[in-house]
């Protein structure tokens, strides 16, 4: 059984435990840089980005994960979690960071504000239809060659990808944790 992590400082931590429990993973909480020992991979959850990022720095953990990262640790970003694995970030703040290990640019509230959120299906890559919850989601506007892309939405403004794997990193711009279906987590466990 993979014994997966779910980043433990801001965000839907509650609702990834769950899910992963479900998918079949043995679930820890990471709140310092040691409960990444023995882990085979981690969820950065939603939240807001640059909170997760202040609390990444301030707990420790940011280092030791951007360290794990590049030595082929497998995670999996959704929403700001998304924001925190990406490669550059538009709408940001001057001082707000990211892991670079997936190469995607991102725009935050890509789909508009809190008042713009919505639900729609899906269609994941080895899956099919899943509920996606959109909740002041980021938009990947651009994407490097390594990436695969496993999903993608058309808002009427074109189309753009929701969920992408590059390597040991994945990245999902909605939220799967917020519905009751677990194949994504599943999807991400069978991959460890």
């Amino acid at each position: 059984m993979p014994k997966v992590g779910v980043l433990a400082l801001q965000g839907d931590v509650r609702e990834h435990a769950s899910m992963l429990e479900k998918a079949g993973a043995d679930v820890s909480l990471v709140k310092r840089a040691e409960h990444l020992d023995d882990l085979h991979g981690l969820i950065i959850p939603g939240g807001e980005s640059t909170t997760i990022a202040h609390l990444l720095t301030t707990s420790g953990v940011r280092e030791a994960l951007e360290k794990k990262i590049k030595d082929g640790f497998s995670v999996l970003g959704t929403c700001a979690g998304l924001i925190m694995l990406s490669s550059a970030i538009e709408g940001g703040r001057s001082d707000q960071w990211s892991y670079n290990a997936l190469d995607v640019v991102v725009k935050r509230n890509g789909y508009g504000r809190q008042i713009a959120s919505f639900e729609t299906d899906i269609d994941v890559k080895g899956i099919g239809l899943v509920p996606g919850v959109f909740i002041r989601a980021p938009r990947v506007v651009s994407v490097g060659s390594e990436v695969e892309i496993l999903a993608t939405y058309d808002h009427g403004d074109g189309v753009h990808p929701v969920f992408m794997r590059q390597g040991n990193a994945w990245g999902c711009s909605f939220h799967p944790e917020l519905t009751s279906d677990s194949r994504m987590h599943e999807l991400f466990v069978k991959s460890l």
